[in-house]
């Protein structure tokens, strides 16, 4: 945590040297009037807000990789409720491990933004990765900061401190760090991970010239039991006494095991104005021709040690001392694109060209006792594509494509679109459609190790995905259907091996939800309907998947200067063949033996002080009445009751 506090301290140093200035650049003043609290989205070409005397909170502004713009957030809702994890993201379709920092297993999947290219694969390392589209940037008329704090398991904790400023209407820079470690309560889960990321964006005055770009490191350390042994597992069902109120006095089934992601990428995109003219009416862009390039360098390294080899596990080895494998990952990306937008063509268009490079493998062979001819796959490409980004009224239109041709393994193509009605914010309605085919992640492809049984070479054909679905977002609730097929889905069996479905996965995805209000009172619900019409030997998710919230809602005490929120959520899914986790290749696999699914239940008293929001939380208080049956994978039980404390505050100087 010494990593956690230096930036905490750092942050708090660098606000009170902000606190100092008056003004930024001249036209950023100072706002006396505090900030509101509020969320909208805003039009990309109203960024830059000219500011006069005081600072609205429409001011503060968060802007996507997809140049999607929102404003700085203080509210207490829900919806905030739900994302009040590690992830800072709605888990609903997620299954937690007991402790924070660990991994999940999947309730759904969605497969409506496939990536362009094959990745290194290790995916149960990844839902804490924060990717290119996940850096925000940010446009701020004064200093400001974000902290959020939360409790873990057994002296466990983490810590997400942002800071951004402008130095000018221009220039902007954000330092966050989200720090990690948790000590868990069962045998060898402690968790500890960091992400590190800076992101910048400038403008000329004029804007002709435009650069933004970031720099994130990050590291994923987890600490692998293999879950429980047969004894333990058969005390934890049996709710025996002795265990109940120590779990670490359980066995498990690895006792020197863990693994690590290491990652570090540098990104960047500017663009240079060629031609620009404006409506003489309004002044905005009439229609401009921008030419403008992007690089992304794109490091992992995954590692797996274990001080003394269990072949009774993982099955035979050919080395006497300790286990240290490694798999290295390094892409190149370079992106150029021309961009143009007029009334002629509906909103902005994009042509685009790029030449990728890939490096993946291993310094050496680690094992030649099992017939692997090579260490390394290397190779590149040369990609092309377009966007669209239309607007009529309020129909909106998506669309974004790109071929790779030839056929090296970053071959394929890949099609997204999206057309939607727009209706302030009573009424969205939207249908959206996406094609890819790429090749498997590469750890499907080539995998080297210690053990004999998880060497292999493979040149597994491309896997096909087509999805199509609609969403509903209106004021009397939201709906959503997607529904994919997959061809040559890869997976890992029963053994850990790499595998190719010979068939099609045919998969439905159903998803409600609808809010009931009654005063101070609401009750939140969300239900997923699933099924897999063909593919369910090897592609598995619950039948339904529920979350009812009930709560209460008031603000208390004279001036009403404390908003609260009181309330219960109720969890459940049907029982399914949930994969197995093998923390050998951080990947999940096939297992026939066991089923899991089960009810849960959460307490939670959230409150509001002006600007920071407060949130205790009791987790699976129900496993106190309920059957000793939750499990997050087989041999892996969820956690046990638990209270949680953490803290959102932001700061506006």
């Amino acid at each position: 945590m010494k990593k956690n506090l230096l930036v905490f301290f750092c942050l708090i140093s660098v606000q009170v040297f902000f606190a100092q200035l008056r003004t930024i650049d001249g036209g950023f003043a100072r706002g006396r009037g505090g900030l509101n609290q509020g969320r909208d989205s805003l039009p990309e070409n109203e960024i830059n807000v000219k500011l006069s005397g005081k600072t609205k909170y429409t001011d503060y502004k968060i802007i996507s990789h997809k140049n999607d713009t929102t404003i700085v957030d203080t509210t207490l809702t829900i919806q905030k409720e739900y994302k009040f994890n590690f992830l800072r993201k709605d888990n609903f379709e997620l299954l937690a491990f007991h402790n924070q920092g660990q991994t999940f297993n999947n309730l759904a999947y969605d497969f409506i933004n496939v990536s362009q290219f094959p990745d290194i694969g290790f995916r149960a390392k990844m839902f804490n990765y924060i990717g290119v589209e996940d850096v925000k940037y940010y446009h701020v008329p004064t200093p400001t900061t974000e902290i959020m704090y939360r409790t873990g398991l057994e002296q466990g904790q983490v810590l997400d401190a942002l800071f951004t400023t402008n130095f000018s209407k221009r220039f902007n820079l954000a330092i966050a760090y989200k720090g990690l470690r948790s000590l868990g309560t069962y045998r060898e889960s402690l968790a500890s991970t960091g992400n590190f990321r800076v992101s910048f964006s400038y403008e000329t005055p004029k804007g002709q010239y435009a650069i933004r770009g970031h720099a994130v490191n990050q590291d994923f350390f987890n600490q692998e039991s293999g879950g429980l042994t047969e004894t333990s597992l058969e005390a934890f069902i049996n709710d025996d006494p002795n265990f109940s109120a120590n779990r670490g006095r359980m066995d498990v089934v690895l006792n020197n095991a863990e693994n690590n992601l290491d990652t570090k990428r540098l990104y960047f995109e500017h663009t240079f104005k060629l031609l620009s003219s404006k409506d003489s009416v309004t002044q905005r862009d009439f229609s401009n021709l921008k030419l403008g390039h992007s690089f992304t360098r794109d490091s992992k390294f995954y590692r797996f040690n274990q001080g003394t080899a269990t072949p009774e596990v993982f099955g035979n080895v050919n080395v006497s001392s300790g286990i240290n494998n490694k798999t290295k990952y390094l892409l190149y990306d370079n992106q150029l694109f021309l961009d143009f937008n007029s009334k002629y063509v509906l909103g902005k268009f994009r042509v685009k060209t790029g030449v990728t490079s890939y490096n993946y493998g291993y310094e050496n062979l680690q094992n030649n006792t099992v017939g692997i001819t090579k260490n390394k796959l290397k190779g590149d490409a040369v990609s092309f594509g377009a966007d669209w980004n239309g607007r009529i009224g309020n129909f909106h239109v998506n669309a974004s494509g790109s071929l790779t041709p030839g056929s090296g393994r970053l071959s394929g193509n890949q099609f997204s679109g999206e057309a939607f009605y727009k209706k302030d914010s009573v009424l969205t309605i939207k249908g959206r459609l996406g094609i890819s085919n790429k090749s498997p992640n590469f750890n499907f492809l080539l995998h080297q190790s210690s053990y004999d049984e998880y060497n292999w070479e493979n040149n597994f054909s491309q896997i096909g995905m087509r999805s199509l679905g609609g969403v509903i977002d209106s004021k009397w609730g939201n709906a959503s259907l997607d529904i994919t097929n997959i061809s040559n889905y890869t997976y890992f069996d029963e053994n850990g091996k790499p595998n190719q479905f010979s068939e099609d996965v045919n998969y439905l995805k159903a998803k409600v939800s609808k809010e009931f209000a009654f005063g101070k009172f609401a009750l939140d619900n969300t239900l997923m309907y699933q099924k897999v019409a063909s593919g369910e030997s090897v592609f598995r998710v619950p039948e339904f998947v529920t979350r009812n919230t009930f709560y209460y809602t008031d603000e208390w005490f004279k001036g009403k200067p404390l908003l609260v929120q009181i309330g219960a959520t109720f969890k459940y899914f049907s029982e399914y063949k949930a994969n197995a986790y093998n923390p050998l290749l951080a990947e999940f696999t096939l297992q026939n033996d066991t089923e899991i699914g089960y009810p849960t239940v959460d307490l939670f008293f959230n409150a509001r002080v002006r600007r920071t929001r407060i949130y205790f939380k009791a987790d699976n208080i129900s496993s106190f009445a309920f059957k000793k049956n939750y499990f997050s994978a087989p041999n892996y039980p969820y956690r046990d009751f638990v209270i949680r404390f953490g803290v959102v505050w932001n700061w506006f100087i």
